[in-house]
């Protein structure tokens, strides 16, 4: 299986970062920025309006810019592809 990869956004500087993702679920994100000693796990959760997702690292806020929706249909059609593909 293929490790997903997904871009995060931080506020304070506006550059994009490609994070590993380790499980992904409409109510959560969990994510590993950095690579080997030097990595940090960060808890993605939905912004109140639904429209992304944040969490905090090292006290820098990082921002998925999917909505909660969107997210749910990706993990759908993951499933139905991962279903179609054991048949």
């Amino acid at each position: 299986m293929e490790d997903e990869k997904i871009k995060v956004r931080s506020t304070e500087s506006g550059q994009n970062i490609e994070v590993l993702v380790l499980s992904k679920h409409p109510d959560h994100i969990q994510v590993l920025l950095g690579e080997g000693a030097d990595s940090i796990r960060c808890k993605l959760l939905p912004t109140p309006n639904g429209r992304a997702y944040a969490g905090s690292v090292m006290g820098r806020e990082i921002v998925y810019e999917r909505s909660r929706q969107e997210v749910a249909a990706d993990l759908a059609r993951v499933q139905q592809d991962w279903h179609s593909r054991r048949r």
